[in-house]
């Protein structure tokens, strides 16, 4: 059982169809890491063209699945309740395996640092026991409503 489902999620942050990129959150301690499940289907927009014949999920999505996790993680966390969290920065991209329609790839984040109103955290995407990419991303949260 999930510790939150799509409909959850769609509670913590503003992605919806088609930028919503997980379909539940497996494991979550708050302040600390998650683990977030996507699903990835032929079904998916970007496959009609990344790449005909050849069906690829785009690095900068995958990078964007590992956002959105993050953000959950982050805006579990007493201090930024009811806030948005923006990805400020990607760091150390590394991409080690194509990630191809029914895969599961598992999006795996872990807080490093919070100081005010930014964040950093470790990032894995994995595919069973291969890493297909990983990263460090640093975040900026601010009120749901502010304009930046």
């Amino acid at each position: 059982m999930s510790v939150l489902d799509a409909s959850d999620i769609m509670k913590l942050i503003p992605n919806r169809y088609p930028m919503l990129f997980m379909d539940k959150v497996d494991e979550m301690v708050p302040d600390e890491s998650i683990t977030v499940t996507k699903n990835v289907s032929i079904n998916e927009q970007f496959f009609q063209g990344h790449f005909p014949g050849n069906p690829v999920m785009p690095g900068v999505l995958i990078v964007e699945s590992l956002a959105q996790a993050a953000s959950i993680l982050i805006l579990k966390s007493e201090k930024f309740k009811g806030k948005t969290a923006y990805l400020g920065e990607i760091r150390n991209a590394k991409f080690r395996k194509v990630v191809r329609p029914g895969d599961v790839l598992k999006l795996h984040v872990t807080m490093k640092k919070v100081r005010r109103n930014m964040g950093l955290v470790d990032c894995a995407a994995k595919v069973g026991d291969k890493t297909a990419c990983s990263c460090e991303l640093m975040f900026v949260v601010e009120d749901a409503n502010k304009k930046i």
